[in-house]
């Protein structure tokens, strides 16, 4: 049992720490499926992290990638869902105790 805690820990510390990936996640799941949806929904992104953090999540299966190369569009796999599911929790979190600090 706790190499199943541990390993899911790992797992979803490896994403947490890569920078941007809570943001692009919750844009797919906002419905935001292009490119430059993407990029234009969060302030101060790069194209060139914003490539290479799709490219991440795309090999991790958190996303697809489907389309044309000059259009492609992004959804949140079952992985990918479950993510924003648990990023929308910590802020959830966040907000609910940093009140009371």
């Amino acid at each position: 049992m706790s190499v199943k805690i541990s390993s899911g820990f790992e797992l979803l510390q490896d994403l947490l720490k890569l920078r941007w990936v809570p943001e692009i996640l919750k844009s797919i799941s906002l419905g935001n499926d292009s490119y430059t949806q993407i990029l234009d929904s969060i302030p101060y992104l790069s194209h060139t992290e914003l490539n290479r953090k799709l490219n991440i999540l795309v090999e991790r299966e958190a996303i697809s990638k489907t389309g044309v190369a000059t259009s492609p569009c992004y959804t949140l796999n079952t992985f990918g869902e479950d993510l924003v599911h648990i990023f929308c929790h910590l802020e959830d979190l966040e907000e609910k105790y940093s009140k009371k600090n």
